[in-house]
Parts: C-alpha cells; sequence; structure tokens
C-alpha cells in the first residue's frame, strides 16, 4: 500500500523529463506549420487557496509558460470542496486550451476512492497534457507541542487518544492521506481538521488551534526556518537536503513508508490534440527552465515531465494505490 510505486521513482521521472526534452529539441520542423497558437490569455484554475504547493507550482508554471505561448496565464484558486469546485468547473469549460487545470493526488487520485457520487470522472472528463511534479510531504508540530521528534510525538499522542489534532488543507488533500497513513503505522488516534487550503490551516497551526499538520515543503518550510513550527519526520523516501537533520519516517522505525504529492496539467476532455501538444510542449520548456527548476529545487520538488499518454497511465495506477489507502483508513465519505 504505502510502496513507492514505479512511475514515481527518481530515475524514470529524470529519464522522462529528459527524454521529452529530446522530443521536443528533435521533432520535425514541418510540426511548427500546425501548432496550436493562443490569441486570448488562459486560464490556469487550481482547486486550492493560496499558500500551499499547488499553488507555488501553478504560479511558477504559468509564469514561464506566458513568456513561451506568448499570452498570459491567469492563475485561479478555487479551494474548498475537496477540489471539486475547480475540478467541476475545468471539467465543464469549452474544450478549447483556454481553460486549464492543475490536477493533484487529492483531485485525481483519492476523491474517486472516497466519494461515491463524485461529479466528475478524472478518466473520462480531462485530456492530460503532463505530470509537472512530485513534491515529498513533511510532518510538523506547533511550537508550544511538548514533543521534539516523531517518537515523542508518537507517544504523546497515546497518553492522550482522541485529544491532539492535526489540519489539512481539506478532506482528501495529500495532507490528510499523509496523516492518516501515519495514524496506521504509528497506531495514534488523533482527530482531522479540514481547512480550506493550505495557508489557512498553517495560521491556525501558527496559532496553536491544531497541533499538527502534514503539507509540501512550500506551506510549511519558511515556519519552519523561522522558528514557529518544528517538523519532526519528512515523508520521502529519502531526507530532504533542505532538511538534512530531519529523519524520514522510515528511518525513524516505519520502514516502507514514503508519502508525497503530486500535480499535473490538464485540459477539459475533447481539447484538440495540436491544443494538447503544443501545452506539452511548452510545459515541459517551462520545467526546464532555470526559474521553475530554481523554484522546484528550493522547495525540493522533483519535476516530472511524463507525456499525455504515461500522465494518464499514472492517473489510473495512483487511483489504485491511494483507493487501499481510502479504504483502510475507512475514509469513504458517502
Amino acid at each position: 500500500m504505502i510502496a513507492i510505486h514505479k512511475f514515481l521513482r527518481r530515475p524514470v521521472l529524470r529519464a522522462a523529463f529528459l527524454a521529452s526534452i529530446l522530443v521536443l529539441q528533435a521533432g520535425p520542423a514541418t510540426a511548427h506549420a500546425e501548432e496550436w497558437v493562443p490569441e486570448r490569455p488562459i486560464r490556469l484554475l487550481v482547486p486550492y487557496g493560496p499558500g500551499g504547493s499547488s499553488d507555488v507550482i501553478a504560479r511558477a508554471m504559468a509564469a514561464e509558460m506566458s513568456h513561451t505561448l506568448g499570452q498570459q496565464i491567469v492563475v485561479e484558486n478555487k479551494g474548498g470542496g475537496q477540489g471539486i469546485i475547480a475540478t467541476m468547473e475545468a471539467a465543464r469549460a469549452k474544450p478549447d486550451g483556454y481553460t486549464l487545470l492543475l490536477g493533484h493526488v487529492g483531485t485525481l487520485a483519492v476523491n474517486p476512492a472516497m466519494i461515491s457520487d463524485l461529479p466528475y470522472d478524472p478518466q473520462r472528463d480531462f485530456a492530460p497534457i503532463a505530470l509537472l511534479a512530485k513534491v515529498p510531504m513533511i510532518f510538523a508540530i506547533g511550537k508550544n507541542v511538548p514533543a521534539n521528534d516523531l517518537a515523542s510525538f508518537v507517544a504523546l499522542a497515546k497518553s492522550k487518544p482522541g485529544i491532539l489534532n492535526y489540519g489539512s488543507a481539506g478532506n482528501g488533500s495529500a495532507g490528510h492521506l499523509a496523516f492518516e497513513m501515519l495514524k496506521s503505522v504509528t497506531g495514534i488516534d488523533v482527530m482531522h481538521v479540514p481547512y480550506r487550503g493550505t495557508g489557512a490551516q498553517t495560521t491556525d497551526l501558527l496559532a496553536g488551534n491544531i497541533d499538527a499538520a502534514s503539507a509540501g515543503t512550500p506551506g510549511l518550510l519558511p515556519h519552519a526556518q523561522a522558528g514557529n513550527v518544528r517538523i519532526i519526520a519528512v515523508g520521502s523516501s529519502h531526507r530532504l537536503d533542505v532538511l538534512p537533520d530531519v529523519p524520514t519516517v522510515a528511518e525513524q522505525g516505519y520502514p516502507g513508508f514514503e508519502s508525497s504529492q503530486w500535480f499535473g496539467l490538464l485540459a477539459p476532455a475533447g481539447t484538440p490534440a495540436p491544443v494538447i501538444a503544443r501545452l506539452h510542449k511548452d510545459a515541459l520548456l517551462a520545467l526546464h527552465s532555470p526559474s521553475v527548476s530554481e523554484r522546484l529545487a528550493h522547495d525540493s520538488s522533483e519535476p516530472a515531465g511524463l507525456g499525455p499518454k504515461e500522465f494518464a497511465e499514472f492517473i489510473q495506477s495512483e487511483s489504485k494505490r491511494w483507493g487501499e489507502v481510502v479504504r483502510h483508513a475507512n475514509l469513504r465519505t458517502r
């Protein structure tokens, strides 16, 4: 259930990304004659509020792709409803390339397992463009929580079953699933408090209104560096360069634990192939650019670059993996 999927292995991501770049550079000159050229600004819907990994990645990609496409990509944060609000709007948009969605593990792989009457189908309603990045999850506690590492936090939680709580960016978010996975392997009873985005969750963690949280590095790392929260573990299979002294969950007694979130670019189903091809090309160029590369590296994010077909297969495989987590934690909502 918690094994690293083959698509997320770092060599595979790196090989796929570099291969895609080589294809772009070596493509036939005749392709330019059929290339789609946008004539007005493009909307990029983000299913979570400002301040989290989704917002950071969306804005970095939008800024770079705006240059290469010759039209501005406008990021619109529409949080709430487990990401359903923005995802539904994207699914119903005209398939002309002018409305895009920042897909996420929560909206594309977790929601289908959690919600029986989900009003969209990730496989049917979207045309995948590119898997963009993988972001390791980190686990943090408020500075007033009397614990210094994962072991002491687990001991504290076990001494007060059902009393401590943790926040997430919302039901079905990556932070929600990551902490439920942690609860499963450690045997602790900690109450979930969902928010409408990482920003709101982090605000309450800083204020001491919640005890713990899990999120990607962009949302929590700056506050940890300022000494306002303590990061007690990272969910990746290896330590992070930006947190060299923080051990992984696996290192702290739970072998095989791995939890990361991922992000990809999608368009409404039925979007013409030339539009998908152009957006895929520019997305890869953006991932390869110094500005986006530096932004991702700063947040310990790994660029992916899988193409439309590979991204579609990846979504299917992740749906199965996270479906097991949902069932094990009994998180089905309706």
